[in-house]
């Protein structure tokens, strides 16, 4: 080949590349993420947008046939008897330390176990005044070592008695807020709901946290080995962060000493300025060797996070449109919602659930048809599912 034909030949090809960098360019620009900074990791592995997702949902439903009365769901989990969902310390007061079971077709209630109370040993802790008012409860799993019990946590304190001095003299260095976060295990003993074990969180320093109430621990989800991963909102630096602590056969033996959790070092979204907190998470195993993958629900930017627990694949990013039924046969049977706020997510088999806690500042943003509006205003939330797609887990 002549110089003549090489200099085209080389500079063709670095038109091509440069039109290519552009086009990924544009393309960036329209995401909502366009103004997120890229991750960094060993590998410095970039986030991986997939095609937008939309779900369609069911209304949840009480046993009378009326759609749920505030529940302020903020916690999604599914077995062989249904999905299960835990209530915040400001849902309605009929919905609080109540866990609800309900069908996976209709998605009406089949039960309501609670209110909870307190065993004998939990009345002994530092925490027995809060946890026997109104905990804000975020998230729950099923406990991996004991059957009929869970593992909640708490989030906002800031409405409850303080500590004591001499509490406070224990629990001072929480490394996050000042009433610390709360591990609570639940046991069912026939139709009661009990509290059986507590166990305060501590956080190092060094991970800057941050004291912020109300961007605490919002997903919970369990891996390998009984690993209890934990899914912060935001920290000091206004940054979505996964933590875990290893859950023991004692671990809830040890009520008057903090559990320190450690940074799970997973590949997240960077952003440069809002909130882009995670909401709610579970875990999906491809297969039986895999160390499985996080789906958190990122609630304000209507998307999930498939995070590799293995930190070999990129986060990937799946937009998501929300649309509710009608309840009049005069209007459209869905209608696009304008705010879902997602705030459960849930792995049931090859089918992923998720759950909307309603926003109260706008959830009536979402009225197109009047027939609708007593819904949303009674808060009431919508389930919403899709199959698991095996391109998530893909390079």
């Amino acid at each position: 080949m002549s110089n003549t034909s090489l200099r085209q030949s080389f500079f063709s090809e670095y038109v091509k590349s440069k039109l290519a960098i552009l086009a990924i360019l544009l393309l960036n620009s329209f995401h909502p993420l366009s103004h997120a900074n890229l991750q960094t990791s060993s590998e410095s592995a970039l986030l991986s947008i997939q095609p937008s997702l939309s779900l369609y949902g069911q209304w949840i439903t009480e046993a009378d046939g009326s759609t749920m009365l505030d529940p302020q769901t903020s916690g999604l989990i599914a077995n062989e008897l249904g999905w299960w969902t835990i209530s915040d310390a400001s849902a309605d007061a009929s919905q609080i330390q109540r866990l609800h079971l309900m069908d996976k077709r209709s998605a009406q209630l089949i039960q309501k176990f609670g209110p909870m109370q307190l065993s004998s040993a939990v009345l002994q802790t530092c925490f027995a005044s809060y946890l026997s008012n109104k905990p804000d409860y975020e998230a729950m799993v099923f406990h991996p070592l004991k059957s009929d019990a869970w593992i909640l946590v708490t989030e906002d304190a800031t409405r409850g008695e303080p500590l004591t001095d001499q509490c406070k003299s224990i629990f001072a260095n929480s490394g996050s807020t000042e009433y610390p976060t709360l591990l609570v295990e639940v046991m069912l003993d026939g139709q009661s709901l009990i509290v059986t074990g507590v166990r305060a969180i501590q956080f190092d320093p060094n991970d800057q946290v941050g004291n912020s109430p109300n961007d605490g621990i919002e997903g919970l989800a369990v891996g390998r080995n009984n690993r209890l991963f934990l899914g912060l909102e935001k920290d000091a630096n206004s940054q979505p962060r996964v933590f875990y602590v290893d859950i023991t056969h004692d671990f809830f033996a040890q009520s008057g000493t903090f559990s320190r959790a450690a940074d799970a070092g997973l590949t997240l979204p960077q952003f440069d300025q809002g909130n882009h907190p995670i909401n709610g998470m579970d875990i999906y195993f491809p297969n039986a060797d895999s160390e499985g993958f996080l789906i958190a629900a990122a609630r304000n930017d209507n998307e999930l996070w498939v995070i590799d627990l293995a930190k070999r694949l990129p986060t990937k990013i799946i937009p998501l449109s929300f649309f509710a039924p009608s309840a009049s046969p005069e209007c459209p049977s869905y209608h696009k919602m304008n705010n879902a706020s997602l705030e459960g997510v849930a792995v049931d088999g090859e089918t992923l659930v998720v759950v909307n806690d309603p926003w109260r500042a706008n959830y009536m943003k979402n009225v197109v048809c009047p027939a609708d509006k007593a819904r949303y205003e009674r808060m009431s939330p919508l389930i919403f599912t899709t199959p698991i797609q095996s391109s998530w887990f893909l390079h």
